[in-house]
């Protein structure tokens, strides 16, 4: 056997035909020599020519794809057949990223990319070779096919293709055959017969409900641990069973520990204690007493034991004495009552714009001589006229009038003798604009009625007593005053739906005080609103509202001469007042059902009161050295408590600080409003 060194270098066609040593039989295919031998070694060749040269070994025909370019280096120290060089040949293009793809009577040298689009092998007439792209269909018996298709996606190359149908549970794979052989190595020890079967444990004297809760808290132990079974437990309480399905090792290991638990209580052993997270001992222990009276009655009739049922303020536990049967049954009403109830956050909006403007204009007079013959006009609408004047001089000689709002001017003539006259020109316009906006918040329990009330008592006087004295004069020697609530009062009571809506009994009182246009006194502004709503989770409902507009026009005169024109003005008086009231009232209710929606809310509420104290100039000017308003420190991440606040005038490098000290005071209380 003679082996020939081949240098890809000076390679051709012609010098690798002469260098194949012929050890028995011509092939009938030309240029093909039955058991020949060759020792190929090739440095940075082009692979065309080792392609080149494999044709002319194997007599195979190639159409290569323009896409496949490369240098290859190849060593060999021992001779091989040309059904081994092929081999070798098939692994160089697998390395390379190319793939033979059999079509017809010739070969495709194509990447391998497009390698699962081509048939392969199995679909063609011949056997196949470890390196040669195939196709499989693969059945699959015991689990769904979807399931195996991320645990083997890892296992198939970028170029491959792995992919399942539901339907028919099979499984398509297109890879090279070793490595198609190995998943479906894998895919065998997977698709086994699982010996997971259901089993019903009917439980004497355990409860089904606290058993599983047993078992489910040990297995997850054992699983934040790293191990345990993977079983599943669930409890059926109209029977008092456990239904167990897993394995056969861990259905025994679970039924031995329920069976443990399933004995029956030693003598005095019917009390329970049963601490409450969420409800009130005392409250409950009144509902259950009353529920189990007649249960417990019966029983004593029948020589039964008695149920006892007592309430621990301090501990917020129930004391239960009662038969294992109706113990569970005791059990399953407090699972069901001890559960963390919604709260719903109500947001009110109220708005009030009003508008109130007022005109007079009048003129009044009187002319008189020394007889006393008289003429005057006086208009009651439009106070401060010539007889208001004229009866304040009179009154006393040290009197003091008072000039009513407004512009008052007076022209005239008084004199012992001839003619006197006197004529007063009133004039006063008033405007009183309102805007006022409140936006009370309030947290409260599902179904439990909640007030909020904010305002101030506002002193009315009710009454006075005056007493006379010496020289025309009076004393007031007492005035009653009466104290009345004004500002906003709102009670409301929730009741959730099963759905995201709410049902909301409101009672809404609003006083306000207004300033009169006639600056007489003060006017109280009520308003009331009692309804029943229903309102979405979020969203926001219209309670109700007033559009009104009120024009008051008074006009005082002297019968046909106030009507002559011009002349007119001198014989009448005249009032408008124009009063403009637009009130609304929007109400949003918000479900919170956990302790991240209430964190969430009052972290709004919160940032929002921080973020106004931010925007206040901090110093205080009167104050020298380091004196500062105080701010609200910023509330830590979830899980971690905010420090408590000290309104001693610290700078928030301060808060900060002792936020971050070590074994600090982390009490907090969350506002709610």
């Amino acid at each position: 056997m003679t082996s020939v060194f081949i240098s890809i270098r000076n390679l051709t066609c012609a010098v690798i035909s002469v260098c194949l040593v012929f050890a028995g039989t011509l092939n009938p295919v030309p240029g093909h020599a039955q058991g020949a031998t060759i020792t190929p070694n090739y440095k940075d060749a082009d692979i065309r020519q080792i392609i080149e040269a494999v044709g002319e070994v194997t007599g195979k025909n190639f159409v290569i794809d323009p896409r496949v370019t490369a240098k290859v280096t190849m060593l060999s120290t021992t001779p091989m057949s040309p059904d081994a060089f092929y081999e070798a040949f098939l692994s160089i293009l697998a390395v390379y990223g190319f793939v033979a793809v059999p079509s017809g009577d010739v070969i495709k040298i194509l990447p391998d990319a497009n390698a699962r689009q081509m048939p392969g092998w199995e679909e063609m007439a011949g056997g196949q070779r470890p390196d040669d792209i195939v196709t499989r269909v693969v059945p699959v018996r015991n689990v769904a096919a979807a399931q195996l298709v991320p645990i083997l996606r890892p296992l198939i190359p970028q170029y491959g293709h792995l992919a399942a149908h539901p339907a028919s549970n099979l499984l398509i794979i297109s890879d090279r055959a070793a490595n198609v052989d190995r998943v479906l190595r894998i895919i065998r020890r997977i698709d086994l017969e699982s010996d997971e079967e259901y089993e019903v444990i009917r439980l004497v004297h355990a409860s089904a409900g606290e058993t599983v809760r047993v078992v489910t808290a040990l297995q997850q132990g054992s699983r934040a641990a790293g191990g345990g079974p993977t079983i599943t437990v669930v409890a059926d309480e109209r029977t008092n069973s456990v239904l167990i399905s897993g394995d056969k090792m861990d259905r025994l290991r679970i039924r031995t520990l329920i069976t443990h638990l399933d004995t029956p209580l030693e003598e005095g052993g019917d009390t329970r204690v049963r601490y409450l997270r969420y409800a009130s001992a005392e409250e409950l222990a009144t509902k259950l007493s009353a529920q189990y009276s007649t249960t417990a009655g019966a029983q004593a009739n029948g020589g039964g034991v008695d149920v006892t049922i007592w309430a621990d303020e301090q501990t917020n536990a129930l004391v239960l004495t009662a038969p294992p049967k109706t113990m569970r049954s005791m059990m399953r009403v407090i699972d069901r009552l001890d559960i963390r109830r919604a709260q719903v956050l109500i947001e009110t909006i109220i708005v009030e714009v009003g508008m109130d403007k007022a005109a007079e204009f009048g003129i009044t007079w009187a002319v008189f001589d020394e007889d006393y013959s008289a003429a005057a006009t006086d208009f009651p609408i439009v106070p401060g006229g010539v007889a208001d004047l004229a009866a304040a001089a009179g009154a006393a000689a040290d009197a003091v009038i008072t000039v009513p709002p407004g512009i008052t001017g007076a022209v005239g003539r008084l004199s012992d003798s001839g003619l006197s006259f006197a004529a007063v020109i009133r004039a006063l316009q008033s405007d009183a604009d309102n805007n006022i906006m409140a936006t009370p918040t309030l947290v409260m329990m599902d179904n439990e009625e909640a007030q909020i009330q904010v305002g101030q008592e506002v002193p009315f006087v009710t009454g006075s007593f005056t007493t006379p004295v010496a020289g025309g004069a009076t004393v007031n020697p007492f005035t009653t005053v009466e104290r009345e609530q004004v500002g906003l009062t709102l009670k409301i009571t929730p009741q959730i739906n099963e759905g995201d809506a709410v049902l909301l009994k409101i009672e809404q009182e609003i006083s306000t005080l207004t300033d009169s246009t006639q600056a007489v006194d003060l006017i109280t502004n009520n308003r009331t609103i009692t309804t029943s709503v229903i309102v979405e989770d979020g969203g926001t409902l219209v309670l109700g509202g007033l559009l009104q507009d009120d024009i008051r026009e008074s006009e005082q005169r002297v019968p046909f001469l106030g009507s002559i024109p011009l002349l007119g003005v001198l014989f009448r008086a005249k009032k408008v007042q124009y009063v403009k009231t637009n009130l609304m009232f929007f109400i949003k209710p918000t479900i919170i059902r956990d302790s991240v929606d209430a964190a969430f809310e009052t972290n709004a509420k919160y940032s929002l009161i921080r973020d106004i104290q931010l925007g206040i100039d901090r110093d205080i000017g009167l104050l020298k050295g380091d004196h500062q308003r105080p701010v609200l420190p910023e509330l830590e991440t979830a899980g971690q408590k905010t420090p408590a606040l000290d309104l001693r005038g610290l700078t928030p490098d301060d808060v900060d600080s002792e936020a971050k000290q070590p074994g600090g005071n982390t009490d907090t209380a969350t506002p709610e409003n």
